[in-house]
């Protein structure tokens, strides 16, 4: 069995880590996919790991109490209702971005390169379309739950 050190310990790595992609994110408003998926990744691993911790009646640590207070506080006030949003309208007006970037390009005899780039960026986007929906998923499931 782990002690309790070990689990406050890991909770507040993940904590920790949680807290630098949340300012990562709100420094940089154009992250991308890679880095958004982690980031919400790690808002739910460390959402459950604070909801499985707070319900064990064993919990006898105050400052692991506090830690899982403080970091349900980070992901209620500042990624929720700051960070959430902002990814939100990025990923949106991005997604807008590069479909009219394609929809702009004349069907006319493209060369090789103009095919291969409206290709790629094509694949972006249908990337940035299914990060959408991840993020939208967690949207749904933060007022239903």
């Amino acid at each position: 069995m782990t002690s309790s050190e070990d689990i406050s310990q890991m909770f507040d790595n993940e904590s920790q880590k949680l807290q630098s992609l949340i300012d990562t994110a709100g420094l940089n408003s154009n992250l991308d996919v890679r880095e958004i998926v982690e980031t919400y990744y790690q808002v739910m691993n460390v959402s459950s790991m604070a909801t499985m911790l707070r319900g064990q009646s064993e919990l006898e640590s105050k400052s692991l109490l506090e830690k899982i207070n403080k970091t349900e506080k980070l992901i209620s006030e500042q990624f929720n209702s700051k960070t959430h949003q902002q990814i939100m309208k990025n990923l949106s007006d991005s997604i807008l971005a590069d479909t009219k970037k394609l929809q702009s390009g004349s069907s006319d005899k493209k060369s090789k390169e103009e095919i291969e780039l409206d290709a790629k960026l094509f694949e972006t986007l249908r990337q940035k379309m299914s990060t959408k929906e991840f993020v939208e998923q967690y949207d749904k499931n933060m007022y239903h739950d």
